[in-house]
């Protein structure tokens, strides 16, 4: 039976009893891994951490690459009492530095071939313990591991503590930690193995990251709870997805996999055996789900979420999965249109800020109680800042974004960020970053520069300065250089303005 008060008992109830079955494949060597197996170092995981001084409540950091490894460590914290924080395997040292200053964990785990340039960092922020895991399952976390025994039982947690922390984009361009309880993680992920039909007999073909919500909390949460398995895959390979689909049922991805699935002539003969294609993370162009099912016969089936909630919306699984839209409300997920300034609902068909509310909300930001209060009302509405419109049956249609945020291959860029860094090189007066359409990461990152008097600017030189100083996903891939930016009368940069100047620089 499933548990939403202890995200431990949630995710172990698909595997008991099945021990023996496997939870995940090696998508490169077909090597498996069993429940059993997964379970056993999870709990000596666990272990570990208690060992290394890890009390109930205390932060788990880590950026290390995609292994099995990692969900062990994940599991482990949540098994132990901790909360787990994943951070971007992108993030720079100065980065890193910001997020570990902030969240003060106890321990930070880091890939060993980054340990001497991040130790002085994690050191630098009081951090207790460092450990190393590498993609090959080696490390000093590994030593820790093994050095323990099984049997470990879990610590007893309430709905309302915190299993996970992650970090998500803020107005000011200062990261924001949304803390994820056991019940938002817990009653998230069940609905979601519900809705979607999920059982033990699926195989997921897993190739998202593992550091945010839709490859960790969504595809490897469900996969537990409904206690089937997972080719494991490092990351996006299309050959390696195509060779896994004739022995999988499901595929969740962002827009990018399946624009680059629909250029290979393989696709409608190995997509025989699959039953659920899940989009997310970005929005999916209406061409593409049309495209995906004109080759290979299913409608990819799009849903909404965010990092503060988890997934709020979908399309149906028995139903219209409609094109453009995010599907409707979720089991115990409410959802509403409000004027943006008076929070007034507004009527079906009219656009305004959309609003949740469900156990799977989060229950507000890291150290951040005055950001908390405006956007968490105290009713537990969350203002998700994104402008949408509810139609007479429910589908809810995402419009835009009140905020500036550029979503690009699924990950979260917030402009005034980069804008931070751009303006802070030699010769640069200001700066204005956007998103504009692109066919394979939805959104692509254009920063537009104004040059100082005098100075010789161009875009070699801005895309050389932001190296090493800003996670790649968050590099523009294209610099304009411009005499002046467009302002209104107020003063104000007019980014609308700018993003219909510049949709097409990229070309097509």
């Amino acid at each position: 039976m499933y548990d939403q008060n202890h995200l431990a008992r949630a995710i172990t109830s698909g595997s008991d009893g099945r021990h023996d079955a496997p939870f995940l494949i090696n998508g490169q060597t077909e090597a498996e891994t069993t429940y059993g197996q997964f379970w056993a170092n999870a709990e000596r995981m666990a272990a570990a951490l208690v060992a290394l001084g890890l009390r109930p409540g205390y932060r788990v950091a880590v950026q290390a690459q995609k292994a099995p490894e990692m969900l062990e460590l994940y599991v482990g914290t949540v098994l132990a009492g901790g909360v787990f924080l994943p951070l971007n395997t992108a993030y720079t040292a100065d980065e890193i530095a910001y997020f570990l200053d902030d969240a003060s964990p106890h321990v930070f785990v880091c890939d060993p071939a980054q340990v001497d340039g991040l130790s002085p960092v994690a050191q630098q922020a009081n951090v207790t313990r460092i450990l190393t895991l590498g993609a090959g399952g080696d490390g000093a976390l590994i030593d820790q591991r093994d050095a323990q025994s099984t049997g470990f039982k879990a610590i007893p947690r309430g709905p309302r503590d915190l299993a996970a922390i992650l970090y998500t984009s803020g107005t000011t361009g200062r990261s924001k930690g949304a803390m994820l309880t056991h019940r938002a993680l817990a009653s998230n992920s069940m609905t979601l193995c519900d809705y979607w039909r999920f059982s033990n007999r699926d195989v997921l073909i897993h190739a998202l990251p593992i550091y945010h919500t839709h490859g960790l909390f969504v595809a490897t949460n469900v996969t537990m709870i409904a206690g089937g398995a997972a080719i494991f895959l490092p990351s996006f390979d299309a050959d390696a997805i195509i060779e896994a689909m004739p022995s999988a049922t499901a595929l969740m991805g962002v827009p990018t996999f399946y624009t680059r699935l629909l250029k290979d002539p393989r696709l409608t003969e190995a997509s025989r055996n699959m039953r659920l294609f899940v989009s997310g993370s970005a929005p999916l162009l209406a061409e593409t789900h049309a495209q995906w099912s004109e080759v290979t016969g299913h409608a990819i089936l799009e849903r909404y979420g965010m990092t503060e909630t988890n997934m709020n919306t979908s399309n149906p699984y028995d139903g219209a999965r409609r094109a453009g839209t995010v599907g409707l409300a979720l089991p115990g997920v409410e959802v509403k249109v409000c004027e943006p300034e008076t929070g007034a609902v507004l009527p079906e068909g009219q656009i305004g800020v959309l609003e949740v509310r469900g156990d799977n909300v989060f229950a507000g930001y890291w150290g951040m109680p005055d950001k908390t209060a405006e956007e968490l009302r105290p009713d537990g509405w969350f203002i998700t800042g994104d402008l949408a419109m509810i139609d007479a049956e429910g589908y809810v249609t995402i419009v835009g974004r009140s905020k500036d945020l550029i979503i690009t291959g699924g990950f979260n860029v917030y402009p005034k960020e980069v804008e931070a860094v751009i303006d802070d090189l030699p010769g640069v007066e200001e700066s204005a970053v956007i998103g504009v359409p692109h066919d394979d990461f939805g959104e692509a990152v254009v920063a537009v520069v104004v040059a100082e008097s005098g100075a010789a600017l161009d875009e070699a030189s801005v895309l050389s300065g932001l190296a090493g100083r800003l996670a790649k996903f968050k590099q523009p891939k294209c610099v304009v250089v411009v005499e002046a930016l467009p302002r209104n009368t107020m003063g104000k940069v007019q980014k609308n303005v700018m993003r219909q100047i510049y949709a097409g620089v990229l070309g097509k």
